[in-house]
């Protein structure tokens, strides 16, 4: 059997080596009787085999079928640094696997010029977990976040880009979920720094993960560090109605 090697990135930072394809591993995470877990997961399938960071030849000698030729569900590697240590070179595609064990698949894509807005509103997923809001388009705020120069900083970082709430019309903001729903005046305080001192460019909202959901995902979801950029669009909710129909219900997205 084929050994694939997938990079957890929520709610866990993990490497871990499995002998299921995505769509089985997604669900196997997700609602895996053993564990007892039903949570969202999203993870990256990698290309194995680089630097020597990872012991491969324990996932070679480890990750095999089962004596009742069962396949080896999961094999974790590594649960510390590393985001940072996998290259963006051998980042395939992105998954988001829902409560229910319901998988989509992310490939990347072409990392275009961002539309015009004031603010943006980012949920860091990995290594840290804040809600933020930032003047910086997607390409920018990595580069920030990552910047050497920057007193504090993490090698490398995936984040989700967010629906823009409408604070002239809160009652018909659209599918977004609880996300604002908390501490509204909070946000538009933050908006308000970020947007009016040129010094501030980002504003933590929230220090971890609180009500994200996959439906508050706007344009998609981004690795960086520096300018090395990976992108992985989010499908239209017209696209996942058509093509997605099942995952898009379990998602709350339709």
């Amino acid at each position: 059997m084929t050994t694939h090697y997938y990079l957890s990135v929520s709610p866990v930072e993990a490497l871990i080596a499995s002998q299921l394809t995505p769509t089985e591993f997604g669900s196997y995470m997700a609602t895996g009787s053993k564990n007892g877990s039903h949570e969202r997961i999203i993870f990256i399938e990698i290309e194995g085999n680089f630097g020597d960071y990872f012991d491969w030849n324990y996932a070679r000698e480890r990750c095999v079928v089962h004596s009742d030729g069962q396949p080896k569900h999961s094999l974790w590697l590594s649960v510390y640094r590393v985001l940072e240590n996998v290259p963006n070179e051998v980042l395939g595609s992105l998954y988001l696997t829902t409560k229910d064990g319901r998988t989509l698949e992310l490939s990347r894509g072409e990392l275009g010029a961002p539309p015009k807005r004031d603010f943006w509103v980012y949920q860091e997923l990995c290594p840290l977990t804040p809600l933020v809001v930032s003047s910086l388009p997607p390409a920018e705020f990595c580069a920030f976040l990552t910047a050497e120069t920057s007193h504090v900083r993490v090698p490398k970082v995936l984040i989700a880009d967010l629906k823009v709430v409408d604070f002239s019309n809160l009652e018909d903001t659209g599918n977004i979920g609880a996300a604002y729903d908390r501490n509204i005046e909070h946000l538009k305080d933050c908006v308000e720094a970020v947007t009016t001192n040129p010094d501030k460019p980002a504003k933590n909202v929230e220090r971890s993960v609180n009500a994200f959901g996959y439906q508050i995902i706007s344009s998609g979801i981004y690795v960086g560090s520096g300018s090395d950029i990976v992108f992985y669009p989010m499908p239209s909710t017209d696209e996942i109605r058509r093509d997605h129909y099942d995952w898009g219900r379990s998602a709350m997205i339709i």
